[in-house]
C-alpha cells in the first residue's frame, strides 16, 4: 500500500521528496498524476471534478494518511471543516446518544466535514459551549438536542446567523434547520392503544416539562385520554431525564400505592424498561393484568414480554437528517432551512382509528 512507501522513506533515501515528510496535497498530486488545484478541488467535492477522480484522490489520501492542515485550511478559506454535535451528558444513555452520533458521522464521512462531539453538563449553563464554539470559531455548525420551547440557544445562534440544525422543535421552528419525533403521535397512540387492551388507570413518566418534544407528548397523552375516557396521571416528581434507578423506585412506589394503575406510559426505552421491571417485582394484583407502553431503539424487549408494547424510534435517521441540513445551512444559506418531521408507522395510525 501507498502508506507503506511513506512508513519506508527513512530507508530508501531516493524516493521522492514529498513522501519524506507529512503528507501533502503536493503528495497525492505526484502519486495521482493530477494537478495540485485538482487534488484540492477533489477532496472538496467540487461538483465539477468527476466522480472516478473523486475517489482515486480520496483512495490514495486515505491510505498514504492524509490529513488537511486545520490551520491552513482556516486561514484560506475562514473555515474549520468541522460540525460540533452538543449533547446533554444527561440523555437517555440506551445507545440513544451513540446512534445520534453514529448517524452524523456517517453521513459526514464522504464530506471534508469531521464531527467534533461537546457535551454539556446538568447545572452548567447550556449556552456556554455554544458561545465558545461560536466565538472562537472552532466549527463551521452546530446540532444542539434536547430543546427548549425558547431555546436561548437557538435565539443565538439565529442572533449571530451561524449554521445550526436542532434535534427537536422549537417555538421558533420557521425559522431553523430540525429533525423532530412526532411526539404528539407517540403521546396519543400510547394512550390509545393502552385504552383499546382495556386500562382505564394509567400512570406516566415524561421528559422535563421545559423541553418542547415534552409539550406535544403531553399534549397528545391527553388528547387520548379526554376521547377514550381512561383516567391519565403525569408523574410531577420526576422525570425520564433522572438516573434509571430512580425512575424504577417511583414506578414501583406508585404501584403499590395505587392497586387500581393497570397501564402504564413510558416516554424512553429507559423509562420503559425501568417500568417492566417495576411491574415484574410488582405484588400480587389479584391477576389483575399492568400493560406498559412506551419507547425502544431496538424492537426486542416487546419480543418476549406480552405486557411491553413500543413503538421505534429512528434516531440514526434523525442524525443523518441533521448533518445534511447543517452542511446545507453552512454552504447554501440562501436556500429554506430543511425540516422532516418523522411520523409513526402506517400500521399504528390504523390501529387507533380503526
Amino acid at each position: 500500500m501507498l502508506k507503506d512507501i511513506v512508513n519506508r522513506q527513512h530507508n530508501e533515501p531516493d524516493l521522492p521528496a514529498d513522501l519524506s515528510t507529512r503528507p501533502t496535497l503536493k503528495t497525492i498530486s505526484r502519486l495521482s498524476g493530477f494537478a495540485v488545484p485538482t487534488v484540492s478541488r477533489a477532496l472538496k467535492g467540487a461538483p465539477d471534478i468527476s466522480q472516478k477522480t473523486k475517489e482515486t484522490v480520496r483512495r490514495i489520501a486515505d491510505e498514504i494518511g492524509y490529513v488537511p492542515n486545520r490551520a491552513g485550511v482556516r486561514l484560506s478559506t475562514g473555515k474549520t471543516n468541522v460540525v460540533s454535535l452538543v449533547i446533554s451528558t444527561e440523555h437517555d444513555v440506551m445507545n440513544h446518544t451513540a446512534r445520534l452520533i453514529s448517524g452524523v458521522a456517517s453521513e459526514l464521512r464522504d464530506t471534508r466535514y469531521h464531527l467534533n462531539v461537546t457535551p454539556w453538563f446538568s447545572g452548567n449553563d447550556a449556552m456556554h459551549s455554544v458561545r465558545y464554539i461560536v466565538e472562537s470559531g472552532s466549527a463551521d455548525a452546530i446540532i444542539l438536542n434536547a430543546t427548549t420551547p425558547r431555546d436561548p440557544r437557538v435565539a443565538y445562534l439565529m442572533e449571530k446567523r451561524f449554521p445550526f440544525a436542532t434535534h427537536g422543535r422549537t417555538d421558533w421552528s420557521d425559522s431553523h434547520a430540525w429533525f423532530d419525533f412526532d411526539n404528539t403521535a407517540f403521546g396519543r397512540i400510547g394512550i390509545s392503544q393502552l385504552a383499546a387492551r382495556g386500562r382505564s388507570n394509567i400512570f406516566a413518566i415524561l421528559p422535563p416539562a421545559d423541553q418542547f418534544y415534552s409539550r406535544c407528548m403531553a399534549d397528545g397523552a391527553r388528547q387520548a385520554a379526554l376521547e377514550t375516557g381512561v383516567t391519565l396521571t403525569i408523574c410531577d416528581k420526576i422525570n425520564s431525564d433522572r438516573p434509571a434507578l430512580e425512575i424504577r423506585n417511583r414506578f414501583a412506589e406508585v404501584l403499590a400505592e395505587d392497586p387500581t394503575i393497570d397501564g402504564i406510559f413510558a416516554d424512553s426505552p429507559v423509562a420503559s424498561l425501568t417500568a417492566l421491571d417495576a411491574v415484574k417485582s410488582a405484588p400480587s394484583r389479584s391477576g389483575r393484568k399492568i400493560e406498559i407502553f412506551g419507547k425502544e431503539l431496538m424492537p426486542f424487549v416487546s419480543l418476549f414480554h406480552e405486557e411491553f408494547l413500543s413503538m421505534p424510534e429512528d434516531v440514526r435517521r434523525a442524525g443523518r437528517f441533521l448533518a445534511r441540513a447543517v452542511l446545507q445551512a453552512i454552504e447554501e444559506p440562501e436556500r429554506p432551512p430543511m425540516q422532516e418531521l418523522e411520523v409513526p408507522a402506517d400500521r399504528w395510525n390504523s390501529q387507533t382509528t380503526a
